[in-house]
């Protein structure tokens, strides 16, 4: 684990609780208490790290930088309650039950909608707002729920940019083949692809079905080989991702265009993939360079040198998105002008506030705005990351046909 990777990591099954605001007013300010678990452990630990480190770096700043946050005529530094849940659905309820028996009022969401599902299910009960980044599934907004936000829209609706992308492309792709786990994010997800790509025009191949958990694909990239679609789509989990692309470079299977939803967005895959993880697209949600602005960082720029002066993780957009639940909460706490869970939940399924990370409003459901919270598209070009779509967000043209795996400088 690199220098200060995780600031809370270590402590097991204790709270993981931001710094204090030192100094002589700290006894004056109130506890605004925030529950909730991340895997910091298992298979979901590498973007759920992510996660995590955002949820820090926004309660840090707002407490050692900006001297806590004013609510109702009250000051109060924020005190989170994170566990690690190790990337275990059951451990995770269990944990988020016992916050919810001690008193926790406000929720944050792990990662991977297999937790954040079952744990809304738990806050939902107990009436207590959940915000969270890491669970797209439609099952979580399509079940009446009416405490639990989410950063993005949900997963069946998350695709229409990316197809829109793939229709400006010259010459224009006519064929398409998507893979995806046997999951609740990814199935609905791949449902998407296959909405918005059916949409769009383009002629679906194959569509293949991975377990939750896999260790080979040869047997799907044979299929892909036969059929040679133009774009193939993954609607995977990191390391399936970085599994998938490894055994495509092993076996040499070219497509004119890979794109996978998880996975390039982390400097850790473009490393591990190294000269190969160049052209391949991903979904993205935030940029450094993206546009807006906020009273707390200021900007998406400041976030990111905040960022970077406490972690030597490369930042990414899940570091953003768990930043902006914390500013989320607070907005809403501004406008409810109040600490009670209904008054909030009301001030929440209300947002429309700007924060360094998006505009933040949610669908009646709650799930993210198809608009205001809807997803870009990266590429890798030259180990980095840039923006392709949409037009007004681009930071590069895309490259399209992409290089065989053996052109790849």
């Amino acid at each position: 684990m690199k220098r200060r990777e995780v600031l809370t990591a270590g402590l097991g099954a204790v709270a993981l609780a931001a710094p204090a605001i030192r100094g002589a007013n700290a006894q004056t300010l109130k506890p605004l208490v925030i529950g909730g678990s991340v895997p910091l452990t298992g298979a979901a630990a590498e973007t759920g790290l992510n996660v995590n480190n955002g949820y820090v770096t926004a309660a840090t700043y707002i407490n050692e930088v900006l001297g806590g946050v004013e609510i109702a005529g009250d000051k109060y530094k924020i005190e989170l309650k994170l566990f690690d849940d190790a990337s275990d659905p059951a451990r995770a309820t269990t944990l988020l039950q016992r916050q919810i028996d001690e008193g926790t009022e406000f929720f944050l969401g792990s990662f991977g909608s297999n937790i954040v599902l079952p744990t809304a299910a738990i806050t939902e009960r107990a009436k207590k707002p959940m915000v969270q980044t890491g669970g797209g599934s439609d099952a979580i907004f399509t079940r009446g729920y009416k405490y639990v936000f989410g950063m993005y829209p949900r997963a069946t609706r998350q695709f229409a940019s990316a197809a829109a992308l793939f229709k400006t492309l010259q010459p224009t792709p006519q064929t398409y083949s998507v893979i995806y786990n046997n999951d609740a994010f990814s199935k609905t997800a791949a449902e998407g692809v296959k909405l918005s790509c059916d949409a769009q025009g383009f002629k679906r191949l194959d569509q293949f079905e991975l377990p939750a958990k896999v260790t080979d694909v040869s047997s799907v990239l044979a299929s892909v080989r036969a059929k040679t679609p133009d774009l193939l789509v993954c609607v995977v989990h990191d390391q399936d991702s970085l599994l998938i692309a490894r055994q495509m470079v092993a076996t040499n299977t070219n497509v004119k265009l890979l794109f996978q939803g998880l996975g390039p967005q982390l400097g850790s895959y473009r490393e591990a993939l190294g000269k190969y993880s160049e052209a391949i697209l991903c979904s993205t949600y935030w940029d450094e360079n993206v546009p807006y602005k906020d009273k707390f960082f200021g900007d998406s720029k400041k976030f990111a040198a905040y960022y970077r002066s406490k972690y030597t993780r490369p930042i990414a957009y899940h570091v953003a998105g768990a930043a902006a639940c914390i500013e989320t909460y607070i907005l809403a706490m501004q406008a409810a002008k109040s600490l009670k869970p209904e008054p909030v939940r009301d001030a929440l399924a209300a947002a429309d506030f700007e924060t360094f990370y998006a505009r933040i409003k949610f669908s009646p459901e709650g799930d993210g705005d198809p608009l205001a919270l809807g997803g870009m598209i990266g590429q890798v070009q030259k180990s980095k990351l840039e923006t392709v779509f949409p037009e007004a967000a681009k930071s590069a043209a895309p490259v399209y046909p992409a290089p065989t795996w053996d052109k790849k400088a």
